[in-house]
């Protein structure tokens, strides 16, 4: 009879081996994530434009308290049609004059205001294309090293049921157990290589999608050495210093802040629109052998229509300074929904996570290894083999995508996302745990202990 080597011992020697000793590493030390990071800050065609996109925004800051051009004139005045009688008549001459524009004391100023706060806001479109950049490139890293955490777990889970077929043939060959044993482990690990199939496929739309982030060619390898169970966890902040922060470094937040400011300094703006704006102008008139005459001259508008104009101007923008008032409420609200929605999400995985750690999979693994040894002695049936390997994989891959569920919403608060966080914990989740049924082989089994998920769940946006 074939002696299989204790589950534990197999699952012991599968694990990376920075989960069996030393400090674990921080996912935010990585170099070679620091590395993909920086490519793609500067590579990606997004940030490019939204980086051209506000140096063009401040190029038009000088413009706007600029003084309008000034104009030149040149003409003549003549005595008579007959001939040019400049030099001769005292009222014939050539003139030149210059035409300066000003505008009423302090438009200049607050139109530059007004400029500057639209380059804030595209610098603010510029830091929110930043914050997302890198976040994709984080959440891409990390949902490439899920995937291939879970082409290593479908091998381990390969050798298992290669152990289970090998109890189940000496079984039979010595009449203790029926050929349908034998045969339903074969079928399992069959079905084990249709699931690899499909991992190794994500495993490429993965690499692709990362490389893209960063500018690369789709197909070009990255040897990544890190694995989920090697990272802590998360730390999770304090309600109030992420409160605090996110209101801090929230683009949309200081891009709403900003409009409402713009919409003040409009309002100012109409109303110097009210004052008529000037032109101050100087000539001289040439006029031959007869001494020069020159003229000084000062141009007012007057604002006969500002009850329909300026006055107007000055309500609108009353207006639409209050409405980016409201918008900038919303947003802060927004805001904070969001982070006290990530803050109780990441709360739930990381209690998860200690579960986890600490009696689940060990547990689930001493529930496998007592099976296996009690159907080598004929004192339980195959399908109780069946159900508690799957249930032994199907948590440990539950445990892999929790960890990798918790990094997506600590990626997303340093993000500051405005999109609703996605999922949660996925053993706490109301419905089916989406993967299990890819990991596990069979139908979960009854009272299991989170079932898990080998197919990684969708790569989540920025609302995770």
């Amino acid at each position: 009879m074939i002696r299989p080597s204790p589950l534990w011992l197999l699952l012991w020697a599968a694990l990376p081996m920075a989960a069996r000793a030393g400090p674990a590493p921080d996912l935010a030390a990585d170099p070679l994530l620091a590395s993909l990071v920086e490519e793609a800050l500067l590579r990606r065609p997004e940030v490019l434009q939204a980086r051209a996109a506000a140096r063009a925004e401040r190029e038009r800051i000088p413009q706007a308290g600029a003084l309008p051009d000034p104009m030149l004139s040149l003409g003549i005045q003549n005595d008579g049609f007959r001939a040019i009688e400049v030099g001769k008549m005292e009222s014939s001459y050539y003139q030149a004059m210059v035409t300066q524009p000003l505008f009423w004391p302090g438009k200049r100023g607050l139109r530059t205001e007004v400029a500057e706060r639209q380059a804030g806001l595209v610098e603010a479109q510029l830091a929110r294309a930043e914050l997302g950049a890198e976040a994709d490139v984080r959440r891409a890293y990390l949902d490439l090293l899920l995937v291939r955490d879970q082409l290593a777990l479908l091998a381990r889970q390969e050798a298992l049921w290669e152990q289970s077929e090998g109890l189940a043939r000496a079984r039979y060959q010595v009449g203790a157990g029926p050929q349908s044993d034998l045969l339903r482990a074969q079928l399992e690990r069959t079905r084990l290589s249709q699931q690899r199939l499909g991992l190794e496929a994500q495993e490429r739309t993965r690499l692709q999608s990362l490389n893209r982030l960063r500018g690369h060619p789709l197909d070009e390898p990255i040897a990544t050495g890190w694995h989920l169970a090697d990272l802590p966890d998360p730390v999770l902040p304090a309600a109030g210093e992420a409160l605090a922060d996110a209101e801090v470094r929230s683009p949309e937040l200081r891009q709403a802040r900003l409009s409402v400011q713009q919409a003040q300094k409009r309002v100012e703006l109409a109303g110097r629109e009210r004052y008529p704006d000037l032109a101050v102008g100087a000539g001289v008139m040439y006029r031959g052998a007869l001494d020069p005459m020159w003229t000084l001259s000062v141009s007012v508008g007057l604002p006969l229509w500002s009850g329909r104009k300026q006055g107007r101007a000055v309500a609108e923008g009353e207006a639409r300074r209050e409405a980016e008032e409201g918008g900038a409420e919303a947003v802060r609200q927004v805001v904070r929904l969001r982070t006290e929605e990530r803050l109780a999400l990441l709360d739930g995985l990381l209690r998860t996570n200690q579960l986890y750690r600490g009696g689940l999979l060990v547990q689930s693994e001493a529930a496998a290894e007592s099976t296996m040894g009690q159907y080598r002695v004929g004192r339980v049936t195959f399908a109780s083999v069946l159900e508690a390997l799957n249930g032994l994989v199907a948590d440990r891959a539950s445990f892999l995508d929790s960890i990798a569920q918790a990094h997506r919403l600590a990626i997303a608060q340093w993000e500051l996302s405005l999109d609703a966080p996605a999922g949660g914990a996925a053993p706490m989740s109301a419905g089916p745990v989406p993967g299990a049924k890819a990991m596990g082989g069979s139908p979960a089994r009854a009272g299991g202990a989170g079932g898990g998920e080998m197919a990684a769940p969708a790569a989540s946006s920025g609302g995770m």
